[in-house]
């Protein structure tokens, strides 16, 4: 399997069809899988453009048509009723075929989410064509009880996409690299999945973005990582078809 995590800058504003399909003019026609990060179509700081911004299930499924030949992941503000989501869309053969509405919302210091979005109900795995899948926005890999659940399901690939801001700068490297990585290998090591981070770049009302995205081995190692600050399309090689007793054997004690 050969996958492309997107690292790029999303603009503060609604990206258009066309605007999205030439973000996939960088990437190899026979890719597998390309994977964007958290509201890779609207932004981050988005505040009450949200309620303009929003788009509907119907306005997405144009984006999943660019999905007929390689799987798309990307996130998005989708408005449901009179709920707006931070949503994440697994798009395959032309249709979406998972949305997942993001269930931690951070709101707490630089972060305002729960005053903008409905958080989901919870994270669930599904059946892409790569195996048994989840997708973890951002926030949500810091909540110990979906690690757990995560770990019990024992899935083939966990899809984190994200919009992680740039702190603690250190002589050593950044702490939030630091922080990410042990979150994204500890989630490898326990569930025997192949897990696949996507973060943005770029700066927004002088907020920056680091990147950093990346790919973890069942057995917990960094396989390939982007560089930081700098918009990148990362192609990886995966293999997706270990068996739960040989991703036990990779593990080390």
């Amino acid at each position: 399997m050969r996958a492309v995590l997107a690292q790029i800058s999303p603009k503060l504003k609604k990206t258009t069809l066309q605007e999205f399909s030439k973000f996939l003019e960088n990437v190899e026609k026979d890719v597998d899988l390309v994977i964007f990060p958290e509201l890779a179509l609207n932004g981050y700081l988005l505040k009450d453009a949200v309620f303009e911004d929003a788009y509907s299930m119907s306005e997405l499924e144009e984006f999943a048509k660019l999905s007929s030949t390689k799987d798309l992941v990307f996130g998005a503000v989708l408005k449901v009723g009179h709920k707006f989501h931070n949503s994440a869309f697994y798009c395959s053969n032309g249709k979406i075929d998972f949305v997942h509405h993001k269930s931690a919302l951070p709101n707490y210091g630089l972060f305002q989410e729960a005053r903008f979005f409905f958080k989901g109900d919870s994270v669930e795995p599904f059946e892409s064509r790569f195996g048994k899948t989840f997708i973890v926005i951002c926030e949500e890999l810091y909540d110990a009880n979906i690690v757990a659940q995560i770990s019990n399901e024992k899935p083939d690939m966990v899809i984190v996409i994200s919009n992680s801001p740039t702190r603690g700068f250190g002589d050593d490297g950044l702490l939030i690299q630091k922080q990410w990585n042990s979150l994204l290998r500890a989630t490898a090591l326990l569930s025997g999945a192949n897990v696949l981070f996507t973060n943005r770049v770029g700066f927004e009302d002088g907020l920056g973005f680091w990147g950093g995205s990346c790919a973890i081995t069942p057995k917990a190692q960094i396989s390939k990582s982007a560089k930081l600050f700098d918009e990148e399309y990362l192609g990886i090689e995966i293999d997706t078809k270990l068996s739960q007793t040989q991703k036990y054997l990779l593990r080390e004690y």
